[in-house]
């Protein structure tokens, strides 16, 4: 767990694909027509919302599914769609392109998020943040130093080397006050002011005490606490479910968190109960009822229950 040199949570960024170069097969349709085998371009990303970004010549345009070109390439570097806009740069500044290839926020800004959240872009002009809606209008104005996206109706941001809360409309719900902060999750956030974390509710009410070192985010009703260098689990009254003696932990995801101690992950539940023993050397989260798990220099998936997933051919 780290933290940024504003006191910024460092968390995951959301699951943006990359502009891989990839060869799209041709397939057939039920109606047996064939999709056209795309292999002249130099680069090209997957579809999303039924179009995909596509490289030639140094300019990126977008293609829908039988290969029509449906904006055209002229475009420096586009990004995927995201709640029908797509991020799009055009000398070195950025805008937002709808699905019709109309440029409804106009490329003006030296940076832009990539995709909307809540109905809502972050935007950067002059070196501050803001935020645009899917109309183009900046409904809240570029004047933060620093502003995460929007979760749950609100988004961090910071000014003067403070951090506050805003709601869609702009008003700061809570005062930029504290010196570090996260997003809301679950309806509450992490805030740290004088060298301790606690959390807040979407209304700025202290509900957990700052007294941690660190805190995360709240996942599935309990949140990471970091005390004297060991991490634990709060719930959202603030009672330690999980006392702080882990190394290291990570989030709960599908009922279950992975957790470190002299140097080996396993899984415990939402009671702290460890039901995977200590024996991994790396761990992920769980997905789809499966982690995936590295011990004695190999990679595996395992069940909620500990029990290995065997790969057909393997012995």
């Amino acid at each position: 767990m780290s933290q940024n040199a504003g006191g910024m949570i460092n968390r995951p960024q959301k699951n943006r694909k990359t502009n891989k170069s990839e060869t799209i097969v041709a397939k057939k349709q039920s109606d047996n027509r064939a999709v056209n085998s795309f292999t002249k371009y130099d680069n090209v990303k997957n579809f999303d919302e039924g179009l995909a970004a596509v490289k030639l010549n140094n300019k990126w345009g977008f293609i829908d599914k039988t290969g029509q070109e449906v904006i055209l390439r002229k475009y420096d570097f586009a990004r995927d769609f995201s709640e029908g806009m797509a991020c799009v740069e055009l000398n070195g500044k950025y805008g937002f392109v709808d699905k019709t290839s109309r440029e409804v926020v106009p490329c003006k800004y030296q940076d832009a998020e990539g995709f909307f959240s809540e109905g809502l872009s972050k935007v950067t002009l002059k070196g501050k943040d803001g935020f645009v809606d899917k109309t183009g209008r900046e409904v809240i104005p570029c004047k933060y130093d620093f502003a995460l996206d929007f979760s749950e109706g609100m988004a961090c941001v910071r000014l003067n080397g403070k951090y506050g809360f805003v709601d869609k409309t702009g008003r700061e719900v809570v005062p930029c006050k504290y010196d570090g902060a996260g997003s809301v999750h679950e309806g509450i956030a992490a805030v740290e002011l004088t060298n301790k974390w606690g959390f807040i509710d979407k209304t700025g009410q202290e509900v957990i005490p700052r007294k941690y070192d660190f805190a995360r985010d709240f996942s599935e009703g309990l949140a990471i606490v970091t005390l004297k260098g060991k991490e634990g689990f709060v719930d959202k009254t603030g009672r330690e479910v999980v006392p702080c003696k882990y190394d290291d932990a990570e989030s709960f995801h599908e009922g279950l968190a992975a957790v470190k101690l002299t140097n080996k992950w396993g899984f415990i539940d939402r009671t702290g109960r460890e039901v995977i023993p200590r024996k991994y050397d790396e761990t992920h989260d769980f997905s789809e009822g499966l982690a995936a798990v590295k011990q004695n220099s190999k990679w595996g998936f395992i069940d909620n229950t500990g029990k290995f997933l065997q790969i057909n051919g393997m012995k």
